[in-house]
């Protein structure tokens, strides 16, 4: 059988794809510096608060799944017994 190529299969579109990602994301970022913001609390109106605190919060929840596993894991052989 022939293997059919997917469009992410070549390295070039990958890049390509990843070039995109990351220039609207720098786009959306300058952006972010000229939106009047109305926020509930003073912190919010701070310039790039919501990436900063979105990624904040990813980090803190990679961590606490890597000590939460270390506490709820059972042993390998658990259900065997």
């Amino acid at each position: 059988m022939k293997k059919e190529l997917k469009i992410f299969d070549k390295h070039k579109n990958v890049q390509r794809l990843l070039y995109v990602f990351y220039g609207s994301l720098l786009i959306l970022l300058i952006i972010d510096f000229f939106i009047h913001k109305h926020g509930d609390f003073p912190w919010e109106n701070a310039p790039e608060f919501f990436a900063v605190y979105g990624f904040v919060s990813c980090v803190a929840l990679i961590f606490i799944a890597k000590l939460l596993r270390k506490i709820v894991r059972r042993k390998e052989n658990y259900y065997d017994e």
